[in-house]
């Protein structure tokens, strides 16, 4: 008979308990400010927008941005940039998203020359992807000789849009995969440390209390009373755990933001 333990196999489960708001296209002042709301909230976000807004501003030419999905950091780009964001076609399916300027492609292969693009963004994107060799394949296809990838991965983030979430990786694993990709100059950056983390689980318990989604409304009701008291708490969480992501980061971090090279001919 087969070995077996009294707790549930997560092999069989097919979605998640609890699932945060999906994001927003930020083009109007409303969903702006929603979207600067969650950032303080969402410390994943926070953490990504972090580096992002100090370097895509800096970028020129035409810039691809992979699994694209509501593109949170578009206006983050100069005007000058030519924007290209494409996503596999089982987006809306699989993670809810549907854009009508978006390329949307299937199977391993982009609808995008060879050598064509000067910057590739990817953020939040490879863990969901079942071979992420073949999506590097196609960062190095697709970028010209000099031109550059910048890639986020979560780290110390729950099981998410189940069952479609694959990996987690190491600094170890990222050099690695994108070096045998061809793409040189790698460099991995942690975004935040073990009390940024920390910080990260107590208040993912509070927002799952604030923000039931249990269909019977009085349940509902229950839960978010229960939250009240723990608001000041979230709030002083989320003022410290931002603040430490001023640090240079550590081995226990929310994720990397990954910098690398396709090298000049």
């Amino acid at each position: 008979m087969p070995l077996v333990l009294n707790r549930t196999n997560m092999v069989d489960q097919h979605g998640e308990a609890w699932r945060p708001p999906l994001f927003e296209r930020p083009d109007t002042p409303a969903r702006k400010a929603i979207a600067a709301l969650r950032r303080f909230l969402d410390l994943q976000a926070s953490s990504i927008w972090r580096d992002l807004r100090v370097l895509l501003p800096q970028l020129r030419g035409t810039v691809l941005d992979v699994g694209c999905g509501a593109q949170p950091y578009r206006p983050l780009f100069s005007p000058a940039v030519h924007y290209v964001g494409i996503d596999t076609e089982q987006a809306k399916a699989h993670f809810g998203y549907q854009l009508p300027d978006v390329l949307y492609f299937a199977g391993d292969s982009w609808p995008i020359a060879d050598a064509s693009v000067d910057f590739v963004l990817c953020t939040e994107t490879m863990e969901h992807v079942p071979v992420p060799e073949t999506l590097l394949q196609e960062v190095f296809r697709c970028l010209v000789p000099g031109g550059a990838v910048l890639l986020t991965v979560p780290f110390a983030a729950r099981w998410h849009f189940i069952p479609h979430d694959y990996w987690r990786f190491t600094p170890s694993a990222l050099r690695l995969l994108l070096a045998r990709a061809g793409l040189t100059d790698i460099r991995v950056y942690a975004r935040g440390n073990a009390f940024t983390v920390a910080c990260y689980k107590a208040m993912a318990l509070i927002l799952r209390l604030a923000m039931p989604q249990n269909q019977w409304w009085p349940a509902r009701i229950v839960l978010q009373l229960a939250a009240l008291p723990f608001v000041p708490v979230l709030l002083l969480l989320g003022m410290l755990a931002n603040l430490s992501f001023r640090g240079s980061g550590g081995d226990d971090c929310l994720g990397y933001t990954v910098l690398a090279e396709k090298k000049s001919a």
